[in-house]
């Protein structure tokens, strides 16, 4: 457990793309869920009135973060950020470096445990 990296990322939904929100995070889910054993949990949620989103997101380790963000980046990037606009961003485990610089430009807050367990 020591090596996974997970994360909270909380957007609000564009008003003026509310409508092309679900087709976004049904291709996201399933090309991650097709195509990235690594990531071993990827769920999107919204509050009641639609406008605002929280992703979870949980990686075996920095290497499937960075695969992650490779197809992220290649495929994604430009309509999520024309849908969504990040406003938190926490991080939890054990990120390496590189995943550290990958993550920079979101402006996350990386969160280092001081106790609790994992079943």
């Amino acid at each position: 457990m020591a090596s996974e990296v997970s994360w909270v990322l909380e957007l609000n939904i564009k008003p003026e793309h509310k409508d092309d929100f679900p087709a976004l995070v049904e291709e996201m889910v399933r090309a991650t869920r097709e195509t990235e054993p690594g990531t071993l949990e990827y769920q999107w949620s919204t509050d009641s009135y639609g406008t605002v989103c929280q992703i979870y997101e949980r990686y075996v380790d920095s290497a499937a973060v960075l695969t992650h963000l490779g197809n992220f980046g290649e495929n994604f990037a430009a309509r999520f950020m024309e849908i969504l606009e990040p406003t938190r961003f926490v991080v939890y485990g054990s990120p390496s470096q590189e995943v550290i610089d990958a993550l920079a430009g979101f402006g996350p807050t990386y969160m280092k445990s001081v106790g609790g367990f994992t079943r």
